[in-house]
């Protein structure tokens, strides 16, 4: 034994003389082909062992195993994004349901003289808002080979893409979502021209623009009508939200003085405003058409509630349905108006 021990390790200091390390065993998950597809072999295993002299010059020379430079990043066309989560009320929940109050009739009070009698006040009303929720769900497949040889970053990618479209989806829920098994958007809430004391709740009150489809003459004056009907409290932390086509056009009215009432944000980050308050582009509100509801003034932080269960959930599934790798995604989201007083529609109708 002793003999070919020796015999073993003479051969191998042939190659360590040569400067070459040795080619060992392939580990677990190696494959011939690895191991003979050059420069590719090498970057992947670490164990194909060249003897020549390499240029990138010539192809049999060694040019054939120079990687060709390719883009590893697949491009993607962002898709508008609905912001209202981002101006809404946005509250974590640890069960399947949620429920909230509102007072909307407050506590009644009264004067009396100093020994006069204290008779009986009335007490306060209350609603209960339970937002609609339903659950996103995603389940793309791809093969284990693609995830192999792909050039990029399939499974970053696809979580990206699943990311992607449930804000989207859920972007489109917020503002005109029908309320079975995804959240209730604010524009189909039942709507009325009643005013805040006489207006049942969660009904939204809505003022007209002056003409189907547009607006009648002096249109600052309903910009103005919109935002004064906004009880002062929920002013404080109120926004315009519209779509770029609707902005597109209230950003050339002008005062009778000639001053847009479109104002850019004065340095970099801060919002745009439309008569001294931010305003929101939701490219999911509707354009401007005959009775549409195409401009939302309010406080939406008071006026609509976000609830979600948790934070997006991604299952790498490599055992279900062989030899495909699912990725199994679920989000739980519900939404709906919490304050009807506190947001306000302008519909393009002459009345």
């Amino acid at each position: 034994m002793r003999d070919g021990n020796d015999a073993l390790a003479t051969s191998f200091a042939g190659i360590e003389g040569a400067g070459v390390p040795a080619a060992r065993p392939l580990l677990a998950g190696g494959s011939a082909l690895a191991v003979t597809s050059g420069f590719d072999g090498f970057v992947r295993s670490g164990a194909t062992v060249e003897l020549k002299a390499m240029s990138g010059i010539d192809g049999a020379s060694g040019g054939y195993a120079v990687p060709r430079e390719i883009d590893a990043v697949i491009d993607a066309t962002l898709n508008s994004i609905s912001p209202i989560r981002s101006i809404a009320n946005v509250v974590k929940i640890g069960s399947a349901g949620y429920r909230k109050l509102v007072s909307t009739g407050g506590t009644p009070s009264g004067w009396s003289a100093e020994t006069g009698g204290r008779p009986d006040t009335g007490t306060p009303a209350f609603t209960e808002i339970a937002p609609p929720m339903g659950e996103l769900y995603a389940n793309p497949s791809a093969s284990q080979a693609m995830l192999d040889d792909a050039m990029f970053d399939v499974e970053g990618w696809l979580a990206d893409e699943i990311a992607r479209e449930f804000a989207r989806a859920e972007g489109t829920a917020f503002v005109s979502g029908n309320g079975t098994n995804r959240p209730k958007g604010f524009l189909t809430q039942p709507v009325s021209t009643a005013g805040d004391a006489t207006r049942t709740f969660g009904q939204l009150q809505y003022l007209a623009s002056g003409a189907a489809g547009g607006f009648a003459a002096n249109p600052e004056e309903k910009l103005i009508d919109l935002v004064q009907a906004l009880r002062t409290p929920y002013r404080q932390g109120a926004s315009f939200v519209m779509n770029s086509a609707t902005l597109a056009r209230i950003r050339k009215f002008k005062t009778s003085d000639g001053q847009f009432l479109w104002q850019p944000g004065l340095s970099v980050g801060q919002p745009a405003t439309l008569l001294g308050y931010p305003v929101v582009e939701a490219e999911d509100m509707p354009d401007i058409a005959a009775n549409s509801l195409s401009i939302a003034f309010g406080d939406f932080r008071a006026g609509y509630l976000i609830t979600e269960r948790s934070e997006t959930q991604i299952l790498r599934d490599p055992y279900s349905n062989k030899p495909f790798v699912s990725f199994y995604a679920t989000k739980r989201v519900g939404g709906a108006v919490s304050n009807s007083e506190a947001i306000k529609l302008m519909k393009f109708a002459a009345s």
